[in-house]
């Protein structure tokens, strides 16, 4: 009972401090000398509803609640056993038909009715089913642990699990009469361990807290950027734990290489393992997340002074990691356009090879067959002097077409407000535009501003199924923003195709950040910010 209520003062939202103080209030009251005997069914209850309690506070450690079926299940056997046991000791509901007759044998606990051998039988098979299946719980859930639960569970379960099988032994024993002195004290002895167990669990988790002051101390000492994760990790006891740093541009958490942190869905990662995760702000801005095994969710002390000691080093981590996430990315981008830029000059070369090359050389030819035939037949030199007039102009279309997606001719004489109204104008997707669009910006911005628009605006038309679309242009504090709504089936995937991926990786070699939202049914939204001081 001090235990419980110690317990339930430090910690009021766990449910194992009221268990606690349950189990030493029914003990206490099993063992208390009575002026007046009670009903039989009665007594039954007060002398056995102390072990369906306890069994209850081990199946429930350390939370105190149950939280899936399996426990509730053995729970409420424990409890119904005591149940059956306390009706069939009503007269005339026994098995023989006339009550529970007879006595229970030497040895039983005190204040249990008189009972007959059928009564007794129900009551071992009821212990033994129950406490067996509490038993076996406990060491499957143990087995299946993680080295952290396995922390906050070994103070108390050892003797948890020795009391309740010791208890599966000795009470069946007991009741059938045999001397079991020796283990009736082992199980009072264990009874005892289970409180002081508990005890010594809060006092090591005090500890651990009081710990968290020294965090500091060796967060200023840690001589690499790696080490703040080993060094939180040891602080929370976690080794699986992991930092995703909050990077701003890309709006995503990153690790210290800059590549992406998913938090874990469903609360598993992907081997399996029991994941939860911890956000860590300052004020209104993320700046860290910690992927940790769910046994840090039920100490939330310990993390909140942890994170409050972390929060300045994982403030200036979280810088480390956005800008190496830039630096990933545009090198990423870079090669990207480099292989794109590398392909498109070997398209260039083969189409020019293959077709403008052949026929730029048969104009000479049919130039040369025309100069010799002028003079004796001029008749004859007309039509091959046609012929290389119509190759040439035929020559500068396909050169036209080839150089057509370098360099937008119609952003070159309009500027990007000219070029974008051209957009609309052929958009099959009517395109509402804003009542003012920004003056002429630098021609680099202005071409990576264009396909931003083109790409989005050729993505409504072939995959969205929308019925409108918006533009946005603003320029402020040296950015141009750029955004393209629709009210389309949404869904958008820059793992399906090859543009999204190209204006990211434009955008990013710009200086830029690409940004696209597309839920199923909710439309699609492409924004990019652009540098343009």
């Amino acid at each position: 009972m001090a235990a419980g209520l110690l317990g339930w003062r430090a910690r009021p939202g766990n449910r194992t401090g009221p268990l606690l103080v349950a189990v030493g209030l029914s003990w206490w009251f099993a063992k208390l000398p009575l002026p007046l005997a009670l009903p039989e069914s009665l007594a039954v209850i007060r002398a056995a509803g102390w072990a369906a309690v306890l069994v209850h506070l081990v199946v429930a450690f350390p939370t105190g609640r149950l939280g899936t079926p399996t426990p509730r299940l053995v729970v409420g056997l424990a409890y119904l056993s005591v149940a059956v046991v306390a009706l069939l000791a009503v007269p005339g509901v026994g098995p023989d038909g006339g009550g529970t007759g007879g006595t229970w044998p030497s040895g039983a606990d005190p204040g249990l009715p008189d009972a007959g051998p059928p009564v007794g039988a129900v009551a071992i098979v009821a212990i033994l089913v129950s406490g067996s299946a509490a038993v076996v719980l406990l060491l499957v859930r143990w087995r299946r642990s993680s080295a952290l639960r396995r922390r906050y569970l070994n103070p108390v379960f050892g003797t948890a699990v020795l009391a309740v099988a010791l208890f599966v032994t000795v009470k069946p024993a007991t009741i059938a009469g045999r001397d079991v002195v020796a283990l009736t004290v082992a199980l009072q002895v264990a009874l005892v361990a289970v409180p002081l167990g508990y005890l010594a669990g809060l006092l090591r988790r005090r500890l651990d807290r009081a710990g968290v002051a020294d965090l500091v101390v060796r967060l200023h000492a840690v001589p690499r950027p790696a080490a703040i994760e080993s060094t939180l990790a040891r602080a929370l006891h976690d080794p699986t734990l992991r930092i995703g740093y909050w990077a701003p541009e890309s709006g995503r958490y990153v690790d210290l290489d800059g590549r992406t942190v998913v938090p874990p869905e469903d609360g598993a990662d992907r081997d399996g393992a029991d994941r939860a995760v911890t956000r860590i702000d300052r004020g209104t801005e993320p700046i860290a997340i910690l992927v940790h095994d769910r046994a840090l969710a039920e100490e939330p002390e310990l993390i909140e002074a942890t994170c409050a000691a972390a929060g300045l080093a994982l403030e200036n981590e979280r810088l480390t990691a956005d800008l190496r996430a830039r630096l990933r990315q545009l090198a990423d981008s870079r090669l990207a356009l480099l292989r794109a830029g590398e392909a498109e000059r070997r398209r260039l070369e083969r189409d020019l090879h293959d077709g403008v090359q052949q026929r730029l050389l048969a104009i000479p030819l049919t130039l040369g067959l025309a100069e010799s035939v002028l003079r004796t037949d001029p008749d004859r030199a007309v039509p091959l002097i046609a012929e290389a007039r119509s190759g040439t102009l035929a020559i500068l279309a396909e050169l036209r077409a080839l150089t057509q997606g370098l360099h937008p001719p119609l952003l070159t004489e309009r500027g990007l407000p000219g070029a974008v109204r051209e957009l609309a104008a052929l958009s099959p997707v009517p395109l509402k535009l804003p009542d003012e669009l920004p003056d002429r910006l630098p021609a680099e911005v202005e071409t990576t501003a264009y396909y931003v628009v083109a790409e989005a605006l050729a993505n409504v038309t072939k995959h969205a199924a929308a019925a409108t679309a918006e533009l946005r242009l603003d320029r402020h504090d040296g950015r141009l923003v750029v955004e393209v709504r629709d009210d389309g089936r949404g869904g958008a995937d820059p793992a399906g195709g090859t543009g999204l991926r190209g204006l990211a990786d434009r955008v990013a070699v710009a200086g830029g950040s690409f940004e696209l939202v597309s839920p199923a049914g909710g439309g699609t939204r492409v924004r990019a910010v652009l540098p343009c001081g």
